[in-house]
């Protein structure tokens, strides 16, 4: 399988891996007037802070959410966990707060218990969504809906991506930043060069792996967890994400020559770090393989999008990371479309 999916038999991981830049560019597009009024409506009356509501890849997509409104809009973000309320019954004070729940399906009854706790307390709940006839949609004041259609392999990708453009999307008109409002207008085009770039010889490196690390920092964290989380799902390797900083409190003891570290960087003040863990990693012989501008001499290199806004960076990284997942995952002998024990909506209590 090539990484342009250009050859026959194409998975539906794969295919939906493409469409990803097409949706976005109509994500953008609809979503826009109601970006713009909820980012004036956010600056008028600023929340005390941000809870994020999500499970699996779309829990990685709040955390990307927590460090874009930590880091430009200094307001705090925390990540509740839906049993709280759903099992445990709790009631977290949320009056004042911005709830934002991300899911694909909108109907896992956690989610739906939490985010009614929230529109009862005085939050003001914005769904990110897939299906916008949701429960999830109809109980929360506002929708973004991520527009990315039906997705039908169970590895969610286009909806993945989409879910980090509308969080995007929502960061730049808040902030009214406008480099980053101008960064949001050309995603759609900084995605497709991110399908150009091509991570195949990636392949063979992970085609018998049973163990890895992949790490980031801030932004980039959140599509670490994600690729990890894919290789789990789709190839069965057990991959666990971290920040570069956690490596040091004790993970990075089981790291060695049949242990590698892939990591993720983007240009901004983590950049340093990032390169000097996997430097140090490499020193004592574990395979690094550098995805993003850190300079690790001795790494392989994975090829990325350059000349992007930083907070672009994390979805153009995950958006090439797809295709060699995919191919991964068939090289292991897996059907990516349709892995072992998991199915596509999953509704959690």
């Amino acid at each position: 399988m090539m990484q342009d999916g250009t050859t026959g038999n194409r998975s539906l991981m794969l295919s939906e891996t493409f469409e990803a830049p097409e949706v976005v560019a109509r994500l953008i597009a609809a979503n826009a007037d109601t970006c713009r009024d909820l980012g004036a409506r956010l600056r008028d009356r600023p929340p005390q802070f941000v809870v994020t509501c999500a499970r699996g890849s779309s829990d990685s997509a709040a955390t990307y959410a927590k460090y874009l409104f930590e880091l430009h809009l200094n307001t705090i973000v925390s990540s509740v966990g839906p049993s709280v309320t759903s099992i445990y019954g709790a009631r977290p004070r949320m009056r004042d707060a911005l709830f934002i729940a991300i899911s694909q399906s909108g109907k896992s009854p956690d989610l739906l218990t939490l985010a009614t706790a929230a529109r009862d307390d005085g939050a003001l709940t914005v769904a990110i969504v897939n299906d916008t006839a949701s429960p999830l949609a109809a109980l929360c004041d506002i929708v973004l809906p991520v527009h990315a259609g039906a997705e039908r392999s169970v590895a969610a990708t286009k909806s993945y991506i989409a879910s980090l453009a509308a969080v995007l999307q929502l960061g730049a008109h808040w902030s009214g930043d406008t480099a980053l409002i101008d960064a949001v207008a050309r995603l759609p085009d900084d995605l497709g060069d991110a399908l150009a770039c091509d991570w195949q010889g990636l392949v063979p490196l992970l085609t018998d792996a049973r163990s890895l690390y992949v790490i980031g920092r801030g932004p980039g964290l959140a599509v670490a967890q994600e690729a990890a989380l894919k290789l789990k799902e789709t190839s069965g390797i057990h991959a666990e994400a971290m920040s570069a900083a956690e490596m040091k409190h004790g993970p990075q003891r089981i790291a060695g020559p049949d242990f590698p570290v892939v990591v993720f960087s983007q240009d901004d003040a983590a950049l340093d770090s990032l390169a000097e863990t996997g430097a140090e990693l490499l020193a004592r012989g574990v395979p690094v393989i550098s995805a993003g501008p850190a300079t690790i001499p001795g790494a392989v290199v994975l090829p990325t999008t350059a000349g992007v806004h930083p907070l672009v960076q994390p979805l153009t990284t995950i958006q090439s990371f797809y295709p060699m997942a995919e191919t991964v995952s068939r090289a292991r002998g897996n059907d990516p479309d349709r892995p072992p024990h998991l199915s596509k909506v999953t509704e959690t209590r």
